[in-house]
């Protein structure tokens, strides 16, 4: 009999002050648009997919896997730690089913990076991992560009004896 488990996952990031911070969602890099102030790249999608994995597994949160007061974390790439999720989620027993995001920004335009992002994200988690963009049309905090907020759902599957 096979057990089920889903996972919710939430990242969001302000906008940084430094121009020189490269943006990056689902690994991809967004030229033209201000980076997220974070201690490793930021990258919302993939901090949101690793949460939901790392929930729907019991394996605690991304907080306590890449602490941000831990300097081995400083600028990491999050596709990185999402592989290393994965490894953890597999390692406990656990196949995984899919992650869905759903990314509300006003900037970038995500639909013209939507496959490579889903594809990079894919990869690095080992399952298929799927991205949505919405806007706050206008809005709060983000609804003013103030970040990028990203919700994540996953499933996990594991074989009973």
């Amino acid at each position: 009999m096979n057990d089920v488990r889903v996972g919710h996952g939430f990242d969001i990031h302000r906008f940084s002050d430094d121009p020189e911070r490269r943006l990056v969602l689902g690994g991809v890099v967004f030229e033209g648009t201000p980076g997220l102030h974070g201690h490793s790249d930021a990258d919302v999608i993939a901090h949101a997919a690793a949460e939901a994995l790392l929930g729907a597994a019991a394996l605690g949160d991304i907080g306590e896997h890449f602490p941000d007061t831990d300097p081995r974390w400083k600028d990491a790439d999050s596709l990185a730690l999402l592989a290393h999720v994965g490894i953890l989620v597999r390692a406990a027993g656990w196949t995984i089913g899919n992650v869905d995001c759903s990314v509300v920004c006003e900037v970038p335009k995500l639909a013209p990076h939507r496959a490579e992002m889903q594809s990079k994200l894919s990869e690095a988690c080992g399952a298929d991992v799927t991205v949505k963009g919405r806007r706050a049309e206008g809005l709060g905090a983000l609804g003013r560009h103030e970040g990028i907020a990203c919700w994540a759902v996953a499933v996990i599957m594991k074989e009973k004896d």
